[in-house]
């Protein structure tokens, strides 16, 4: 690793070769320097870099200097298309240095041309699929032709996701580039093989974590990961370290054993199978499963065992000198039987150390386990093998205890964001409310926001914590304003912030999908509302048997971390650039007066603060005023 004037350096450079000559910033500075000692000396490194502080530059300059292989996980398809697609290429402009970086996504991310193939010359894999949808299948087929990456991303329409998971594999069912008559062109392999080939490997961090807890190794060898977005780490690793069982699971494998033999009785048992577990679960939703499990899912589960085992038997008597398209579909459907059978297996087996619950909607009941503490995986797996750089915007405050980061193998640092919050921003915290708890609250959050949306002349970002919150105040509203306002309902995701950003008077309600990932900087967003505070659900089963390891703790340790994080993400949505200005209203009178109100308030900016009303509404108008003073 170079020294850390030679990184700083080259940060200064690709700074400036940023469009308008890039800005000094010394969160920006900081937070590289950090990255690199972390680096040169093996230590982790848990850092919390605000909105504005150019943190992608900040670990990929020393990640690039580095002598590698290193690796960037994100949780969001956003960021890793644009470290890949923008930053990436870029600072290897900036610093006139060729920079082998590579984008790996799950395997069923690409096109695999041995099911296009199979479909294509004898239709084998759905004769139904075949006729329903052969117009995108057409389209597939040619662009299997002109495409280098096979990678879903990259096509100009978007194919039904019946016609996609039938031409793609997942990790379960893929029996390898050796065993299958395709392999040689998989565009999957050749994604692992260019990783393999680079010094930067970016993938989501969903697949990072499978890759931890994999005994066969998922990506290539490296010795530093970045990973970003690591406020989410937690939840992605109890569902990668875990298991999620299903309907959908023995549909799919039903579905590989047709394919593999036309008339399989197996196929319509293992079916059947799948919809009495479903019935089994639904009475069992929303609710831990003891141990010993109760009657009716061993019951489901022991007659779910026989009946793959049965499938598995039957595509084993498949002679291995069948055709290769039937023997390369007898070993997918093999594989996804096996991962079947043992997550069959794990189901009845859970162990102390494990919480198993029902979670999902009705139509769709999911039998889930997940371990009780990640943390004690996480060291055990990842922390003494691999030097970590954790970073985010909002960072939890007892993220590190959480995740298993021995306070001796670790710094903190927070840089702060570059944002001046006390000239330019408000936090408003009304405390008249009534408890949200109480009768009148959503009445007077109404009247509140009615009187703000009416100073900030539309302009506005009103996030809830319940779909029945967001309706009733849209149903409230609409006939008190003369805004349009839109709620999250009414049209796809990218077309509702495409249409709130244009029209700078009209609201935009929405749910806790958009409490984070929303950048509408400028004059479209003024006001920000928080209907309460976001405490996770009382009665989540997973977080219930958290709560028990830590006793009369559990509130500090379990739900307020998270609901400063969420709050700290919601309240994010306001300042997108410098010269943003405007008002975060938290309508939940708790954030003035309960005792750990400062555990909150030190997870956000320093925004002003205040309890008045009338003063929050003096900045609203302030704003409008200025914006048609520039028209």
């Amino acid at each position: 690793m170079p020294d850390v004037s030679t990184v700083l350096n080259a940060l200064a450079t690709a700074v400036g070769a940023l469009e308008g000559g890039g800005e000094d910033r010394s969160g920006q500075r900081h937070m590289c320097e950090a990255v690199s000692n972390a680096i040169a000396s093996g230590t982790h490194l848990v850092v919390a870099a605000g909105t504005g502080t150019g943190k992608s530059l900040a670990y990929l300059v020393p990640l690039v200097l580095d002598d590698g292989p290193s690796v960037v996980t994100t949780a969001t398809k956003t960021l890793q298309d644009q470290l890949f697609q923008k930053d990436l290429p870029q600072l290897a402009q900036a610093l006139e240095r060729e920079i082998n970086f590579a984008l790996l996504k799950g395997r069923s991310n690409y096109l695999c041309l041995q099911r296009l193939k199979e479909l294509v010359d004898d239709g084998q894999l759905s004769l139904d699929l075949a006729d329903q949808n052969s117009s995108e299948i057409s389209r597939l087929a040619t662009w299997a032709q002109q495409t280098n990456t096979g990678d879903r991303a990259e096509l100009s329409f978007q194919p039904s996701d019946t016609v996609w998971d039938a031409l793609s594999v997942s990790g379960r069912e893929c029996p390898g580039a050796q065993r299958c008559p395709s392999g040689e062109n998989c565009f999957a392999e050749k994604a692992y093989d260019d990783a393999a080939a680079a010094d930067i490997v970016v993938v989501n961090t969903h697949l990072y974590c499978l890759h931890v807890f994999s005994e066969v190794p998922l990506l290539p060898e490296h010795k530093t990961v970045v990973i970003d977005e690591a406020h989410g780490l937690e939840d992605i690793v109890s569902d990668t370290a875990g298991l999620a069982l299903n309907r959908t699971r023995f549909d799919e494998v039903a579905r590989s054993l047709r394919a593999a033999i036309a008339s399989s009785d197996a196929a319509d048992v293992i079916e059947d199978s799948g919809k009495q577990l479903h019935r089994a679960l639904e009475l069992h939703r929303d609710k831990s499963l003891p141990n010993p499990l109760p009657d009716d899912l061993q019951q489901a589960i022991v007659l779910a065992q026989g009946r793959v085992n049965q499938g598995t038997t039957e595509l084993k008597a498949i002679p291995n000198d069948a055709p290769a398209q039937v023997v390369s579909r007898k070993q997918r459907a093999i594989l996804a039987a096996t991962a079947l059978a043992e997550d069959l297996n794990r189901a009845l087996k859970s162990s102390a150390t494990e919480v198993a619950w029902v979670s999902g909607s009705e139509s769709s009941p999911t039998w889930r386990i997940a371990p009780l503490e990640v943390g004690t995986l996480l060291a055990k797996k990842l922390w003494g093998e691999t030097t970590a750089v954790l970073t985010s915007a909002t960072i939890p405050m007892n993220l590190p205890e959480t995740l298993g980061l021995a306070p001796d193998a670790h710094d903190v640092l927070d840089v702060g964001s570059p944002f001046d919050y006390q000239a330019n921003a408000v936090l408003y915290c009304p405390k008249h409310l009534p408890d949200p708890r109480h009768d009148g609250y959503q009445q007077a959050v109404h009247d509140e926001m009615t009187a703000l949306i009416s100073a900030a002349e539309g302009r506005t970002l009103a996030l809830f914590t319940s779909y029945k919150a967001m309706d009733q105040a849209a149903e409230a509203l609409r006939p008190k304003l003369n805004v349009h306002i839109y709620t999250q309902r009414d049209l796809p995701h990218a077309d509702l912030l495409r249409r709130f950003s244009n029209e700078v008077q009209s609201c935009l309600f929405a749910t806790m999908s958009m409490w984070q990932g929303v950048d509408v900087p400028g004059e479209s967003l003024s006001l920000v509302t928080i209907d309460r505070l976001p405490f996770p659900r009382p009665d989540d089963p997973l977080l219930n048997a958290r709560r028990k390891l830590y006793d009369n703790k559990a509130f500090y340790h379990v739900d307020l971390p998270r609901a400063a994080t969420r709050l700290a993400q919601g309240v994010g949505r306001l300042m997108r650039r410098s010269t943003d200005r405007g008002v975060v209203a938290v309508l939940d009178s708790r954030m003035a007066q309960a005792r750990y109100r400062w555990d909150l308030v030190k997870q956000l900016p320093q925004f002003r603060r205040t309890s008045d009303r009338e003063e929050a509404i003096a900045v609203l108008q302030s704003i409008c005023n200025s914006a048609a003073d520039t028209q």
